[in-house]
């Protein structure tokens, strides 16, 4: 029987987790625990994992800011308290007791270059090291990524613009579809509704290292918008702007790529992951049936922003 401790229990990803394994509990006779210490307290870290003694962590705690990451910014020593030491504290107590331990990490930590262009196909590898530093964000994390491949226990899953079937304010869908100007970039992207299960099966596999952990290709955010009015709301529109524009505006430079994720499919060949374009069709489908059923008009509380 595995024995699952969750960190970032109060998280977006760390609940949609949680109701993932309740789920999956119930059917396979897993344990699931709710870690109550931040990960930066060493001693008391240490502690808790004595006590409950798990066979799997699963790590979606950490600071991405709010509203959006520009709050790393002005908060550098948070962020490195909470993205670099708290990971590497439970990385390495879980080493020292040999727990298989899964981090829910980032894919936005490169940026398109002569070697890997925009729209020619070639997807940064798992061996890749991070290029894009524009962001205090992006750059602890490329940073601790590092660190972290160094512990043979821990799965580091590089997730990008993650996307889910419902109005969270954390979705990237919702994210862009409250913006008045959009920037039109094909990008990798992560939808949950099929990659947290896989992850699941990662863990349960004890597999170790990096993975870029998206659907395959990459999509733009006016594909995206596109869906969006076909499904949810045909009275929406938006405009497009520059990317030269937008970092006019934003604090921290924003990271676009594509990310190659041939290892992750063929690590879980038994998990169903979707070419980006045909799992994102599927998410605004279930999406529409969400909605019918809350009865919720999203064109109706969606309050435009100027980014």
């Amino acid at each position: 029987m595995s024995k699952i401790l969750i960190f970032g229990k109060n998280g977006w990803i760390g609940g949609k987790l949680i109701a993932l394994l309740q789920d999956q509990g119930k059917e396979l006779g897993k344990d699931l625990f709710l870690a109550e210490t931040r990960m930066q307290n060493r001693e008391s870290l240490a502690s808790e994992l004595d006590k409950i003694r798990p066979t799997h962590v699963l790590n979606a705690a950490g600071v991405t800011g709010r509203p959006n990451v520009d709050w790393c910014e002005d908060h550098k020593a948070e962020t490195v308290r909470a993205n670099v030491i708290g990971v590497l504290n439970l990385s390495d107590l879980c080493e020292e007791r040999g727990i298989h331990c899964t981090v829910f990490a980032t894919g936005c930590i490169f940026e398109y270059d002569e070697e890997h262009k925009l729209g020619s196909g070639v997807g940064f590898t798992e061996d890749d090291t991070a290029n894009f530093e524009a962001s205090w964000y992006s750059k602890t994390k490329g940073m601790v990524e590092q660190m972290l491949q160094v512990y043979s226990s821990t799965l580091i899953l590089r997730v990008r613009m993650p996307i889910s079937d419902d109005l969270s304010p954390r979705n990237f869908i919702t994210k862009i579809v409250k913006y008045d100007r959009v920037v039109n970039v094909p990008n990798s992207m992560t939808v949950l509704h099929e990659l947290l299960p896989a992850s699941l099966v990662m863990a349960e596999k004890k597999l170790s290292g990096v993975y870029n952990f998206c659907n395959p290709g990459v999509i733009s955010h006016n594909e995206m918008l596109d869906l969006y009015k076909k499904y949810i709301d045909d009275t929406y529109t938006y405009t497009n702007f520059s990317l030269d524009d937008q970092d006019k505006i934003l604090k921290a430079g924003r990271s676009n790529n594509e990310l190659n994720c041939t290892k992750l499919v063929e690590a879980v060949p038994e998990c169903k992951i979707n070419e980006i374009h045909k799992a994102c069709e599927l998410v605004f489908q279930r999406m529409k049936i969400n909605l019918t059923e809350d009865g919720t008009i999203p064109g109706k509380i969606f309050k435009r922003k100027p980014v």
